[in-house]
């Protein structure tokens, strides 16, 4: 796999190889038993049941950073943070900020755009309970460290939702970058902020789960807060 992740040319042949990965049998088994059983609201909706390639704009000078794709979300529509209510809270932050063209995301083929920002996460395939064990994290690193390599040029900007996105974004760094992670390193938290020297900075933000929007620990405002941070720290206007 981290052959066909370095051996990738540009993000279309990225997305397409990351579509056909089976790495981790313990996610394999778990895409594919949602895929098949389905939950009752969208049992005539047939399912993507696969690794999910990230999205957005291929020079992107935001990137998103998220934990998996969930069971009924993108692993049922094949788009990340598509389909699922933590989706509708951050998409339509993007589109209060102007990074989406609309605040809606439903389909893979509903018309969302995302402007200067990309959304990928740190495990592709949807985790049993929303938790990838350190090793499925570990082996999809690869795709996620040639995503960043392939927008490189233009990034600026990260946004780490939730601090397993954070701690994924150091062995990247040292990967794609070739510095090493601070140490010790920053915590996670809510509007934490990390630069270095030719990288892209690094901001945390709580992740926009059912567990936080729900009772308040991320509120819309907040949201707003960090993504007008980002376009600031990105330079997008």
């Amino acid at each position: 796999m981290v052959v066909r992740a370095t051996r990738a040319t540009d993000l279309a042949d990225l997305d397409a190889a990351i579509g056909n990965c089976f790495a981790c049998p313990r996610l394999v088994d778990w895409r594919t038993e949602v895929a098949r059983t389905r939950r009752a609201a969208f049992r005539d909706q047939e399912y993507w049941g696969r690794p999910v390639p990230g999205f957005g704009d291929p020079a992107a000078r935001i990137a998103i950073l998220g934990l998996a794709p969930a069971a009924h979300g993108g692993n049922r529509t094949g788009r990340i943070f598509t389909g699922d209510r933590s989706g509708d809270v951050l998409f339509a932050a993007l589109h209060r900020a102007g990074l989406a063209n609309q605040p809606t995301s439903v389909a893979i083929d509903d018309g969302l755009a995302l402007r200067q920002t990309r959304i990928f996460s740190a495990v592709r395939c949807a985790p049993p309970d929303n938790k990838p064990t350190p090793t499925e994290r570990d082996t999809c690193a690869p795709w996620l460290h040639r995503e960043v390599a392939l927008v490189r040029p233009t990034l600026r900007v990260v946004v780490a939702l939730g601090a397993f996105a954070w701690a994924a974004w150091w062995p990247t760094l040292r990967q794609v970058y070739g510095m090493p992670p601070p140490s010790p390193r920053p915590a996670f938290g809510h509007g934490a902020h990390w630069f270095g020297t030719a990288v892209p900075e690094l901001l945390g933000c709580y992740h926009v789960s059912q567990q936080n929007t729900f009772t308040g620990r991320l509120t819309p405002g907040m949201l707003d807060d960090v993504f007008a941070r980002a376009k600031r720290l990105a330079g997008v206007d």
